[in-house]
């Protein structure tokens, strides 16, 4: 220590140094404190503008979609993406979807905007279904399919319970089968030298388990399984098209096969070749189309993308998907 601070701190600590320090120190402590401040504005600044865009953005909002209810209209509901259990294409959603249009009184029709590969057979057979059981409910509103880029398998099957089907002539349309896939590692196993390990308490418990070799009665119970479920979709549609598919000049027709609108035009697959517009202002008469999509929230979006089960990140992680409408 410097004399000149040895003599400040025997004057009691009254001197010029200690003067300069309780000033800076203070001055610290100000500084701080103000930038606190100001990160706290700014936090909620922040947190004022996300809520302010969610709120904006969050269905159930439009003023507009809200005001064009109280005339006649057509009601629009999109079947967009794979139709599983957690997309935005789900059996909940776009059952939800069908119920508030058809409640409507001021729903003239609807049309069902279709641009999907498939999915699942469950999900599409309950959205089939309650189509079905909402027309016999509401029988003077109409259900219209429109197929826009691609309406295959099971997005298909969904479209077979309308009343009638339209598409663009270079859409693509059928697609009516059923697909399982999975891989196999065995070879590859025995190359590495790692052994598989496998406890189950039934005889074909991990039948489908990629690590294991095939059995031949197992690949045949497998496929039987399959073989009903395209059964069922094959069924379903021909209750929903009825005479209009011209199966005994095309068998193929349930062969998973995919064809151009025009082609599905031929075939009976679809009715006529047109956009929603066309069937809302010439079909339905009213040209006055209403979203009623169910859309997910932002906090929808991101708890899926949080909650993934394990289970099916498992499943992926093991190659095997479950049987699929593609």
């Amino acid at each position: 220590m410097s004399d000149e601070w040895k003599a400040s701190a025997a004057d009691g600590g009254d001197g010029k140094s200690w003067k300069l320090l309780e000033k800076t120190l203070l001055a610290s402590v100000q500084e701080q404190r103000r930038s606190r401040r100001w990160g706290i504005f700014f936090k909620l600044l922040t947190f004022v503008y996300l809520f302010g865009a969610l709120a904006l953005f969050a269905p159930g909002l439009d003023l507009r979609k809200a005001a064009s209810r109280s005339e006649s209209h057509t009601a629009l509901i999109d079947v967009r993406g794979m139709i599983m259990a957690d997309e935005s294409a789900s059996a909940d959603n776009i059952v939800s979807s069908l119920r508030a249009a058809f409640e409507d009184a001021q729903t003239k029709g609807i049309v069902l905007r279709i641009n999907s590969p498939g999915g699942s057979p469950v999900q599409s057979g309950y959205i089939y279904d309650e189509i079905k059981r909402l027309r016999g409910e509401h029988p003077d509103i109409k259900v219209y399919a429109v197929i826009t880029d691609l309406g295959a398998s099971g997005a298909y099957y969904i479209a077979s319970a309308a009343d009638q089907i339209y598409a663009d002539k270079a859409s693509l349309v059928g697609s009516i089968g059923v697909t399982a896939t999975t891989f196999g590692f065995v070879d590859v196993m025995e190359k590495v030298g790692v052994d598989r390990r496998v406890y189950t308490s039934g005889e074909h418990k991990a039948f489908l388990d990629p690590f294991q070799p095939q059995k031949p009665e197992e690949t045949r119970f497998w496929q039987g399984v399959l073989e009903t479920t395209h059964k069922q979709f094959i069924d379903s549609v021909k209750k929903g098209r009825g005479d209009r598919l011209k199966v005994g000049e095309h068998p193929e027709l349930f062969s998973g096969l995919i064809w151009s609108g025009e082609q599905a035009l031929a075939l009976g697959l679809v009715d006529a070749l047109g956009s929603s517009s066309y069937v809302a202002r010439e079909v339905v008469g009213a040209k006055d189309l209403v979203d009623y999509t169910r859309q997910q929230t932002p906090f929808d979006r991101f708890a899926k993308k949080l909650g993934a089960s394990v289970a099916e990140n498992l499943a992926l992680w093991m190659g095997f998907q479950g049987p699929a409408l593609r």
